[in-house]
């Protein structure tokens, strides 16, 4: 490797690359995506500058604000229910003796499905006569319980959560047990010897020597919670009365619907901005937590 860096040419030959479709795939339509944010544009005609006036509408705009608000609730639910469900899973999977073959591939099966068969596969589940979630609950006597799940305002989001929860938690599992399966051998021994079973090496022990993969698993989850979209598109496209629609889904409607793709474009932009800000307060806490510990 020292060798490479030394010689500009090997150096060039494998960075020039990556960095040309860097610029090409993110730097060059960011940049075209600024430009476009701060005019009116049908798509067609040529660009009217307008200043700040999208973000000004967007701040202004109360749909966009309820799919701000949804996007919030997927980073809540990503950070505060679905990434302690992958530590747990993975620590008793991590613990088992015989068949974990069996159980890594049942939880990692969903992330393999594609976003539209996942969407399809929980509009049937959800479904309010023939669906299995209320042909369940009817069938354990709570039939109060059944409910018209994405069409209700009250239990739509929610809903679409736990379908994007269940596709992707798999997926973080198998990044957990592979840093779990990491450690070494002798360190879980010397735990043992000192009192450290069951759930208490779990805690004292296991996590805290994945801290680092757990910190990328979070991370991942937050920023792909800000680009939740195709699962909301194929489920309830926003709907009932836009109280499931995301920034991504309101923007794309804004361009492709309405036409107004300078608004969708300060809507993009303001989804980038917002992301890199989560990103940042996630990286100074993790790294003051850190250090503390």
């Amino acid at each position: 490797m020292n060798k490479i860096q030394r010689n500009l040419v090997a150096f060039a030959m494998f960075v020039v690359p990556a960095l040309a479709l860097y610029i090409t795939f993110y730097l060059v339509p960011l940049f075209n995506s600024l430009q476009y944010s701060v005019t009116e544009w049908n798509g067609i005609n040529d660009p009217v500058y307008t200043g700040l006036d999208n973000f000004q509408k967007a701040m202004q705009d109360e749909k966009f604000w309820v799919a701000f608000w949804n996007n919030i609730y997927f980073v809540l639910f990503s950070v505060f229910i679905q990434v302690p469900v992958i530590v747990v899973v993975s620590v008793m999977i991590s613990s088992v003796r015989r068949m974990l073959d069996f159980y890594k591939l049942t939880v990692f099966l969903p992330s393999i499905l594609s976003t539209a068969s996942v969407g399809v596969i929980w509009q049937f589940i959800y479904a309010p006569d023939a669906g299995l979630l209320n042909q369940l609950l009817r069938s354990v006597g709570l039939e109060s319980w059944a409910k018209i799940w994405l069409g209700d305002k009250t239990t739509a989001m929610f809903s679409i959560l736990v379908t994007n929860g269940w596709q992707w938690t798999g997926f973080y599992i198998v990044l957990v047990l592979a840093a779990i399966f990491s450690i070494p051998k002798e360190m879980l021994e010397a735990g043992e010897i000192d009192g450290a079973v069951g759930w208490r090496k779990a805690w004292l022990l296991t996590i805290p020597l994945i801290r680092p993969v757990i910190v990328v698993t979070m991370l991942l989850s937050i920023t792909g919670a800000m680009k939740a979209m195709d699962i909301v598109m194929i489920m309830t496209n926003g709907g009932p009365f836009h109280s499931t629609e995301v920034m991504a889904t309101y923007m794309y409607k804004q361009a492709y619907s309405l036409s107004d793709f300078g608004y969708a474009n300060a809507i993009a932009i303001i989804i980038t901005i917002f992301t890199a800000i989560l990103a940042l307060v996630y990286h100074l806490i993790n790294k003051r937590t850190e250090v503390d510990y």
